[in-house]
């Protein structure tokens, strides 16, 4: 489902942004590279990522990928929201990979914060997409809590000296660049002594560790920085000013999400055609009436999913977004998408213990592997628990959780 501006009468805006993706959709077909997709945030094998960063290359140069870049940087001069929305759509749609990386992140914060020199040299390139970036932000002790992270980053009189870890860092080993959040102030309020910078991860000191996850793969890295020197030069923005510059970014990025709800209504029809296959039949309804009374659980709470995303998204367009719209959508479809992967594992039955590379496997296995990787959408991006936190003291006025 695209969105739409109205609900009513087809408007002038309407009928483009009905072109755009069916345009999206015609290039997508036409040029997505032949590589193995997986479910969630992956990270594509080593072997792919040539065809990946030319994949992101072709995406900005036909104006889709960075369109609400200013124009002088290359974005669109028509630029809408609803553009990078009607991508992230049509990429999950299709079951086509979406871009890796940070670029979105760092892209943002160099054109709104960066040095002119920093644009004219970083912002070319993430276009060429002849860097990688990854997101240098969470740590062992501040994931959800971000302001409390320890990364330290001292002026030695020349330079930044960078010691500390950061984890959960997706792509960090096929990254180039790290968008870095460090502290460089340790006497002021937590907020107040964090800075952006720009990492080169080639440089000495820098050890990115991949970790193997219970799905088999490594999408997730820790990155351990021991006296890595940084050059002046590459602060994003003010010294001291790294929480506004990632939020005010962050802020901006909104049409990430917008693909999960579409993904997830690709997965449910993928999940009534494995029911039917399971009963041995391509068309019809599905015999087992616990497996018709699931799946219509089942497709209600996508319905609803979807709405969600809309009406949140409706929101934001119009400046009228509410503190309780991110966690709602997060909440909401993650567990969604949980109690869909396993509802997948019971149509595949005992055959759901047999992986991707048993010929025995039912639909090639996926459904294990969408099943063991779903558990982290309910901890990425903020746990589901911290989210309720946010929702019950900051959206209903509930009374702050004690401290231990």
């Amino acid at each position: 489902m695209s969105v739409k501006s109205s609900v009513h009468e087809a408007t002038a805006e309407d009928q483009a942004l009905e072109a755009l993706h069916e345009e999206i959709r015609q290039f997508i077909a036409a040029n997505r590279p032949h590589v193995a997709v997986r479910r969630g945030s992956r990270a594509p094998e080593p072997e792919d990522i040539p065809e990946i960063r030319a994949w992101m290359a072709k995406l900005y140069g036909a104006g889709y990928l960075g369109a609400s870049w200013p124009e002088e940087h290359g974005g669109r001069p028509d630029a809408h929201p609803l553009q990078a929305v009607a991508l992230v759509e049509e990429l999950a749609r299709a079951g086509a990979p979406m871009p890796i990386g940070a670029h979105d992140l760092a892209s943002g914060a160099i054109y709104t914060f960066g040095s002119d020199a920093q644009k004219a040299h970083y912002l070319p390139r993430i276009r060429r997409s002849d860097d990688l970036w990854c997101q240098l932000f969470s740590e062992p002790n501040a994931g959800s809590d971000l302001a409390s992270l320890q990364t330290a980053a001292r002026w030695n009189g020349t330079e930044y000296v960078v010691n500390g870890q950061k984890v959960w860092t997706t792509n960090g080993h096929h990254a180039d660049l790290g968008f870095l959040l460090a502290r460089t102030d340790p006497d002021v309020p937590k907020h107040a002594g964090i800075t952006a910078f720009v990492l080169d991860m080639r440089s000495p000191g820098v050890e990115v560790r991949p970790l193997r996850e219970i799905t088999g793969t490594s999408d997730f890295n820790e990155v351990f920085f021991q006296d890595v020197r940084v050059p002046a030069e590459n602060v994003i923005g003010a010294v001291g000013d790294g929480w506004r510059v990632a939020n005010e970014t962050l802020s901006r990025e909104r049409h990430g999400s917008a693909g999960l709800p579409v993904a997830i209504q690709r997965h449910f029809e993928e999940m009534v055609t494995s029911a039917r296959r399971r009963e041995g039949k391509a068309e019809g309804p599905v015999a087992d009436r616990w497996v018709r009374q699931e799946l219509a659980r089942m497709y209600a709470r996508v319905q609803v999913c979807v709405y969600l995303n809309l009406s949140s998204l409706q929101r934001s367009l119009m400046g009228r977004s509410t503190v309780a719209d991110a966690p709602i959508n997060k909440v909401f479809s993650s567990e969604l998408n949980y109690d869909m992967t396993n509802l997948g594992m019971q149509l595949a039955g005992p055959r759901a213990l047999l992986a991707s590379d048993s010929p025995e496997s039912f639909d090639g296995g996926h459904w294990q592997d969408d099943f063991l990787y779903a558990r982290a959408y309910t901890i990425a991006g903020g746990s589901n628990e911290v989210m309720r936190n946010v929702l019950g003291e900051r959206a209903l006025g509930l009374p702050r959780e004690p401290k231990p």
